[in-house]
């Protein structure tokens, strides 16, 4: 997530709570990986031990150990976070290429969002993107003010690595969003 991003969402705190907390588990899930396979073990085993929920350990445990792990780390709390990330966005935004913190296709990040008018609505234009098999990978998920059903593009953007994502996002100008908006309502 990067200062546009925060300037287009504003003070729509929901938004910027998801992006906390998907910052959370990337750490959480950082923490996993950096740990020695045999120190993984006592980790879960101690985790089992709290209450985490049957179901969520069954649905995902690598997504309930990153998040109990996150819990474990010392994050900063969401306004911190959040002031943190308006004083050094491009140091989150290389952040998201870590190791074993990188973004993925079940919980990708939001690199960056702009507006636009299309008809008299205005929409918000989102870049979701994550690393696939060496590459980063993202697509348009599109938001209008009124409250329409959110719309998603395909994959459409295969760049090395995060920034060029972004940068690559922020060449198209209105009509092209329009039209990436037209083709995902379609």
């Amino acid at each position: 997530m990067i200062a546009p991003l925060i300037e287009v969402l504003g003070t729509d705190f929901d938004d910027l709570r998801r992006e906390y907390a998907e910052y959370r588990m990337r750490q959480g899930r950082e923490l996993v990986f950096l740990l020695p396979p045999d120190a993984v073990r006592p980790l879960l085993r101690r985790m089992h031990r709290q209450a985490v929920p049957a179901d969520r350990l069954r649905d995902d445990p690598l997504a309930a150990l990153a998040d109990y792990c996150a819990n474990l780390l010392p994050l900063p709390p969401f306004d911190v976070w959040l002031g943190d990330v308006r004083e050094h966005p491009d140091e989150y935004l290389e952040s998201l290429d870590s190791p074993g913190g990188a973004p993925t296709v079940s919980a990708p990040a939001t690199l960056d969002a702009r507006c636009f008018e299309r008809a008299g609505t205005e929409w918000i234009a989102r870049l979701r993107a994550f690393r696939d098999q060496g590459a980063w990978r993202g697509f348009i998920t599109f938001h209008s003010r009124d409250g329409d059903p959110v719309q998603r593009t395909s994959l459409v953007f295969r760049e090395e690595g995060p920034r060029e994502v972004r940068e690559r996002f922020l060449t198209f100008e209105s009509a092209a969003l329009e039209s990436f908006l037209r083709s995902a309502m379609s």
